[in-house]
């Protein structure tokens, strides 16, 4: 059964061209957005061809300002970025930005976490060291942004088949789980075998985009 939606709304739209570092250009639509549940500015990039006939293809995506601003490689979280807009926009969809630093906990936690991990523990025992749960990403506005773009039924771009579920429990038909790829590094090869092993995620870790 699905859970019930508190109806959020579109606060302003507005066509904002995009440029990565490696060239790669697009424009995207951003949506932002008035009565999401836990208050906080994400954000809703519409990416390529919108088509009424076709499922968008939908990057749920978590902050992360190390990866995603600064290139850190102890994540795989900009390179994600960078593939999500260019595959969403060769295809029609939405990559929704989900101010969700460290899988919930927040930046400054997430950094006491990457301490503890140079002290010998992997990423979801470090936030577990500190008192927080394995992850702490909650769904739930990610489902309202899409219900209040009138958005469904959605192809979703992940790895996290957790993402899948909770979207489907609020009420989100997703059709398929489309795989992303894997970014490996000599800095994060311990945090992605963490992954595949302690989140079932995709754990094909020789493959490097």
């Amino acid at each position: 059964m699905s859970e019930s939606l508190p109806v959020a709304t579109i606060r302003t739209q507005v066509t904002v061209p995009l440029r990565f570092p490696d060239g790669y250009a697009t424009t995207a639509r951003l949506f932002t957005f008035d009565g999401l549940v836990d208050g906080r500015e994400h954000l809703a990039f519409a990416l390529g061809e919108q088509n009424s006939g076709t499922v968008p293809l939908v990057r749920p995506h978590s902050e992360c300002l190390t990866g995603d601003v600064f290139g850190s490689q102890r994540c795989d979280c900009g390179p994600q970025l960078r593939e999500a807009v260019q595959r969403i926009a060769e295809v029609g969809g939405y990559l929704l930005y989900l101010r969700q630093e460290g899988r919930g906990i927040g930046l400054y936690a997430k950094l006491d976490a990457y301490a503890l991990q140079d002290a010998g523990l992997d990423t979801f025992e470090a936030n577990v060291a500190l008192g927080h749960a394995e992850d702490e990403r909650d769904y739930t506005v990610a489902a309202q942004m899409l219900a209040v773009l009138g958005v469904g039924p959605i192809a979703v771009l992940s790895n996290n088949p957790e993402k899948t579920e909770q979207l489907s429990r609020l009420g989100v038909t997703v059709t398929e789980q489309v795989p992303t790829g894997v970014f490996l590094s000599p800095a994060n090869a311990d945090y992605l075998a963490a992954k595949a092993s302690r989140a079932a995620r995709t754990a094909d870790l020789p493959f490097v985009r």
